[in-house]
């Protein structure tokens, strides 16, 4: 899901660049209110990062100009809500193009997009819409939909700068899409139990950190105040 330089064309990674910054500028500014709020948090957001990074270096060669992978975005967007993500998703991004020549400059903002702001905000809207049937469940479906949703919008990049010669863009996208999901489909099943393990693990390492996560629907009130703070 990194598209490497020299598969978008240059239109198209200006306007993927413009969609991506406001929400990375937003989030740099939510982590510097989370921080100042919570200087003890900065521990939780480095982890957050580094998790991303390492999951999302795992690198499958899938279609041309691009991999599948794990995201790792899914776990932060539970724990410090969308906005984070974005930020430290940015720079992982660009560590990772810049170190590992996985992904690239040109693109970033396209990876951005689809890595950084739309699967963390789809895991996260996920976990909300899950959380009153069981919190485990509901980290489970959002940190795999964070993984699938980001596949869904690369290739949806991907399509729009590559149409099919016969069938166009929806052509190009639904062969994006089955030729992705022989990989990302099992991926995105072993990211979520992942992340099931390494909330599991959490819960006992930063409780106060994690309580709305796992608050029972009959205290959701009492918290919402503090998650659309956060968001």
């Amino acid at each position: 899901m990194h598209i490497a330089d020299g598969f978008l064309p240059p239109l198209h990674c200006l306007a993927w660049t413009a969609a991506s910054a406001p929400f990375v500028v937003h989030g740099v500014r939510r982590i510097r209110q989370i921080v100042d709020d919570d200087p003890e948090s900065k521990l939780l957001l480095a982890a957050s990062g580094a998790f991303t990074f390492l999951m999302s270096a795992i690198k499958l060669p899938s279609v041309t100009g691009s991999s599948s992978h794990p995201t790792g975005t899914g776990v932060g967007a539970i724990i410090f809500r969308p906005p984070v993500m974005a930020a430290l998703g940015t720079v992982v991004l660009i560590f990772q193009a810049l170190l590992l020549s996985h992904g690239g400059i040109t693109t970033l903002g396209a990876n951005v997009f689809a890595m950084a702001i739309v699967g963390p905000w789809t895991g996260y809207l996920c976990f909300r819409v899950l959380h009153r049937v069981h919190p485990w469940i509901a980290i489970f479906t959002g940190v795999a939909l964070a993984n699938l949703s980001t596949y869904v919008v690369t290739s949806a990049q991907l399509a729009l700068a590559h149409p099919d010669p016969g069938s166009g863009i929806v052509g190009a996208f639904g062969r994006f899409l089955a030729i992705f999901a022989l990989t990302q489909v099992p991926l995105a099943v072993i990211e979520g139990l992942v992340g099931v393990l390494l909330f599991r693990a959490l819960r006992d390492w930063a409780p106060e950190q994690l309580r709305t996560v796992f608050a029972p629907a009959s205290e959701e009130s009492a918290v919402e105040p503090e998650v659309a703070g956060r968001a």
